[in-house]
């Protein structure tokens, strides 16, 4: 039964064809169209950035070996293929070439020559022994932009430490805010790999910027972008908080993002993120509940909440009287009163929840080999040079020969 409303759930869902590579350099062919990048990078990090790049328009071509860990999974129709790699190697060509081989790596560097960026996150040391640092490459091809990711920075006194994402939590205070917000002993790791796709993000803007600087000068540069000072400065743009002064005026931590009572709701029918943040708006959602005795409480009528002194309390207050209207008439009291408000998206649910569906956010495909499958949408638009899903992601080594024969012919796009 499972099976055959899953099927029907899929032929039901909206569908995506992927369109032919686009060869020029029009808006149909997204804002990177023209611009070449190599991804020579593991696992998540500099893969989804690479993806995004690709899903603006840019040729990318993937340099891997077989081994890279996003393709090994138990999840799989066919080896490789796992859900990770498709997520975030779509949008690319799949070279294998063997770096410790002399031969291959020739190949692996002229094809670099031909690249604008090239995003790797292999350690400073092995780079160097290969002959792919900025200090080389750039000698033969000075208009790259050479963007480097790990964990530490390159310079430190921890840069041979292995990161992760547990890791780099850790070391970037997210854990100490997660501790103290939740007041626990042991502090769980937020359940996303928050830290690869922050640094993902980050080598993006950076590898723009750079190509900017490229097109106006026609120079390349080094670019680092280290996990964890990434990551450290992200936590802190709302979190330095006191610490921001010298002498300190209070400790770290921003009071809305670390109250306690900050949290989904009970309704009548399920949960709801509902939010109050001014004295209004939880004398309204008192009124709404049949309850406008409580809108005399004098926590709820100075100039503003004391989230830190009274957080949790109001919480609990507002959490009695939540579950007396549904989500969707708590929905409708908040937009009336311009409070805070959403329903809570449990992701096993999301490819059929309507808002999912209207932003064609989990389209169903065709891969060639793996079938059926959602694809993740593109989360923004472009007036005139839109960004688009053009390549399946691929399987590994699928375009080698493609790829080398074009480098043969020397057919290169700048």
């Amino acid at each position: 039964m499972e099976a055959a409303e899953s099927a029907e759930a899929v032929e039901a869902a909206e569908s995506v064809e992927f369109t032919e590579p686009a060869t020029g350099t029009g808006p149909a062919a997204g804002p990177l169209a023209g611009v070449r990048v190599i991804d020579m990078a593991t696992v998540v990090m500099g893969p989804y950035a690479a993806q995004i790049l690709g899903d603006l328009g840019a040729d990318v071509i993937k340099i891997e070996s077989p081994n890279d860990t996003v393709r090994v999974g138990k999840l799989h129709r066919t080896p490789g293929m796992t859900p990770l790699n498709l997520n975030v190697n779509r949008n690319k060509r799949s070279v294998t070439l063997n770096l410790k081989d002399g031969g291959e790596r020739a190949r692996a560097l002229e094809l670099i020559g031909t690249a604008d960026i090239l995003i790797t996150n292999m350690r400073i040391g092995a780079l160097r022994r290969l002959g792919m640092d900025y200090d080389s490459l750039a000698a033969a091809n000075p208009r790259l932009v050479h963007v480097h990711a790990q964990g530490f920075r390159p310079d430190s006194d921890r840069s041979r430490l292995a990161a992760y994402d547990e890791t780099v939590q850790a070391a970037s205070g997210l854990l100490d805010l997660a501790q103290r917000a939740g007041d626990v002993g042991a502090p769980v790791v937020l359940p996303s790999i928050i830290a690869d796709k922050v640094a993902a993000l980050t080598i993006v803007y950076a590898a723009l910027a750079a190509l900017v600087h490229q097109r106006e000068t026609g120079r390349g540069q080094r670019v680092e972008v280290p996990m964890v000072d990434t990551l450290l400065a992200f936590n802190l743009v709302e979190h330095l908080q006191g610490r921001i002064f010298e002498p300190p005026m209070g400790p770290t931590g921003f009071p809305l993002s670390m109250n306690k009572g900050h949290r989904a709701r009970p309704t009548k029918d399920g949960l709801a993120m509902i939010i109050p943040y001014s004295p209004q708006n939880f004398r309204d959602l008192f009124a709404a509940a049949g309850r406008p005795d409580l809108a005399d409480d004098p926590r709820v009528n100075g100039e503003f909440i004391d989230a830190q002194r009274d957080g949790e309390a109001l919480a609990e207050l507002l959490e009695t009287v939540t579950p007396r209207l549904t989500t969707e008439e708590w929905t409708e009291v908040c937009t009336k009163h311009s409070i805070p408000v959403g329903p809570v998206l449990r992701l096993d649910d999301a490819a059929d929840d309507p808002y999912v569906r209207e932003g064609r956010l989990l389209d169903v495909a065709d891969h060639p080999s793996e079938g059926a499958y959602r694809v993740v949408g593109i989360p923004l638009t472009f007036s005139a040079t839109p960004a688009s899903v053009r390549r399946h992601a691929p399987l590994p080594g699928q375009h080698t020969e493609e790829v080398l024969a074009e480098l043969d012919r020397g057919e290169v796009r700048r």
